[in-house]
């Protein structure tokens, strides 16, 4: 039934261009790309981490070896925060155009990864600035090769053309997308997620979810997004339950970091609007807001303000979830009512409130969205309205229960 809710008029670019090794074991590739990586005469390289987790994984221990067998020289930042800042991609860069780095290698989540990808920008444009960057003051065609080592199941920038950075001083959190940023090589590998803490677990899977519910609904959408988000959907109601109650069950996480690549690719092509335009300016005001919690917020309260716009769709890719949907326009409260008590049943519970947003931060969120650079581009191709009322009810909607 959601087919009719696609135009066949209209011609969509489908993408998907990054390598990637997928699969229990998959780090031992790393040999392979550092081959690779030095038969293009790059014998130099930066490695973008977190403090912790790329050692405790016991990720490093494949690149570092890796690297040094190919005579690969490396420096590493190991400063990336959750919600990286404009701050650490300057800092890095400087490191890497000091030590002479031709490549990135980033070994972490969503973070270590987007902040490498703007450090491949710079070490092709050494006198502009990420702050220059995330403004868009100048459009970079090139960057250096990336590599993406994936330690979570969320944010599938592992496999797309996307990275997101914070302006501190402005509380901007825009996104780019250029073609130059795609990961030559990536690497998800299920035992380096085993380590995640359960709240962690929960905020990287339903960042997957958004991230398809988002790309099925734009106004840009294809078939390709609307059978993949189903797909994820699926995927993340079967598999996050198993992979709280056992984080080490490789079964659980394979699945989960399928589930999350392919919400990459998703979003690669339908792109993202309403849940990540709104979320950015709650994380960019609190950085120690988990990304995925602020979309798991937001998005009962974005499902029901686009459900009768999208209704055919909605009640496809969201029944492994909110079983009983027809399809019916009416049925919005229905729909959100039931993705709020899947959050909950898989543990997140929380409201703007519990966050520390009342009624009197909605304007200025509001005001955030459309003027932090690129923010008002995804609300453009929202479904569901463009105006600044449809954004301050989402943000009132989502203070409380549905």
């Amino acid at each position: 039934m959601w087919e009719k809710d696609i135009n066949i008029n209209e011609v969509r670019e489908i993408r998907t261009r990054t390598s990637v090794f997928f699969g229990v074991g998959a780090i031992k590739k790393i040999d392979d790309i550092a081959a690779a990586l030095k038969e293009k005469g790059i014998d130099k390289v930066i490695v973008m981490s977190g403090r912790n987790a790329y050692k405790a994984t016991g990720a490093w221990d494949y690149v570092e070896k890796a690297l040094k067998d190919n005579n690969i020289g490396y420096v590493n930042y190991a400063e990336v925060t959750p919600n990286p800042n404009t701050h650490h991609v300057n800092e890095a860069a400087k490191l890497a155009k000091d030590f002479g780095a031709k490549a990135v290698i980033a070994i972490g989540g969503g973070s270590p990864t987007d902040a490498g990808k703007s450090v491949a920008i710079l070490l092709e444009y050494p006198d502009e600035t990420a702050e220059n960057l995330y403004d868009f003051k100048f459009t970079p065609e090139k960057a250096a090769p990336i590599v993406s080592i994936n330690l979570t199941h969320g944010t599938g920038t592992e496999t797309n053309r996307f990275a997101v950075v914070t302006n501190l001083e402005k509380n901007f959190k825009p996104a780019i997308a250029y073609d130059c940023i795609y990961p030559m090589f990536a690497i998800d590998d299920p035992q380096l997620m085993v380590k995640l803490s359960p709240k962690q677990t929960r905020y990287v899977s339903i960042d997957a979810v958004n991230h398809v519910v988002e790309a099925a609904t734009s106004t840009v959408t294809s078939p390709y997004c609307v059978t993949l988000a189903r797909e994820v959907i699926t995927l993340v109601a079967k598999y996050l339950p198993k992979a709280l109650e056992n984080p080490e069950d490789l079964e659980a996480r394979y699945f989960l970091a399928y589930a999350a690549m392919m919400g990459g690719v998703c979003f690669d092509n339908g792109l993202l609007h309403y849940t990540h335009a709104l979320e950015h300016p709650l994380s960019a005001v609190k950085p120690e807001l988990a990304h995925g919690l602020g979309l798991a917020i937001l998005l009962p309260a974005v499902i029901k303000t686009m459900y009768k716009d999208r209704a055919n769709i909605l009640s496809y890719i969201l029944s492994p979830i909110v079983p009983g949907l027809d399809g019916s326009a009416d049925e919005a409260e229905k729909a959100a009512k039931g993705v709020e008590n899947w959050l909950k049943s898989v543990g997140v519970t929380e409201k703007l409130t519990d966050e520390g947003f009342g009624e009197n931060d909605v304007d200025k969120l509001v005001d955030l969205v459309y003027t932090t650079p690129s923010l008002e581009g995804l609300i453009a191709i929202s479904p569901s309205g463009k105006d600044r009322d449809t954004v301050r009810r989402i943000y009132r909607d989502s203070l409380q229960d549905i």
